[in-house]
């Protein structure tokens, strides 16, 4: 299982109001993004808004893929990036899918997260059938000025794994998850609900506090 090390503390910055880039495709991500920055004065645009293409993801880590992601928009769009690398790490699989999340839903023609979850399903049927259904997500935001200053925070939520999948209003792996102490998978859970207990929720948490609060 890779460990995804934290890297060094560096001294903190304010963000300030104004623009800001969310560097990812991802249309789930950013819509959950501009939600949890709404309240803070910043006005969101999207990489894929501003023609910025999608980078290699070269990193074996949250923390590589998230900063990597946000100095490649920094550095084109010339203003603050936000990115997000975030994956499902089932314990009974030894932390995968983990980093390569997105990849085990790759096909010729895009991603496909029901052949994904079903690539779970399967993994754990092979699995040991002691091992549980204990998985949780994990998210990591970075930020990264044009100067390439970069400061990174680390979310976590914890649950466990449903078959079949539940839901059809989350993204990704939220229908097959259940965040501990609900009965509905993520993708059931009014949004709303999710942005308040998600890992991105609880990354931007730290951020808020190291970044945005007073």
């Amino acid at each position: 299982m890779l460990v995804d090390d934290e890297p060094p503390a560096v001294p903190h910055r304010r963000l300030q109001p104004g623009t800001l880039v969310i560097a990812s495709h991802n249309e789930g991500k950013v819509r959950e993004i501009r939600a949890l920055l709404a309240p803070y004065g910043i006005e969101p645009v999207s990489a894929a808004s501003l023609d910025i293409p999608e980078p290699v993801e070269t990193g074996t880590t949250f923390f590589a893929n998230a900063e990597l992601k946000a100095r490649f928009s920094a550095d084109l769009a010339g203003i603050v990036a936000l990115a997000d690398d975030s994956g499902l790490c089932v314990d009974a699989l030894g932390g995968d899918p983990g980093v390569y999340t997105a990849d085990w839903a790759e096909t010729p023609n895009g991603r496909d997260w029901t052949m994904a979850m079903e690539k779970v399903e399967s993994a754990l049927a092979a699995a040991d059938p002691d091992a549980g259904r204990d998985a949780h997500f994990v998210s990591v935001l970075s930020l990264c000025w044009p100067d390439g200053h970069v400061e990174s925070f680390e979310g976590r939520a914890e649950g466990h794994l449903v078959w079949p999948p539940r839901g059809t209003i989350g993204f990704g792996y939220d229908p097959m998850f259940m965040p501990n102490g609900y009965d509905q998978t993520f993708a059931e859970l009014d949004p709303a609900e999710k942005n308040r207990i998600s890992h991105r929720a609880a990354a931007f948490a730290k951020l808020v506090a190291a970044c945005l609060a007073p």
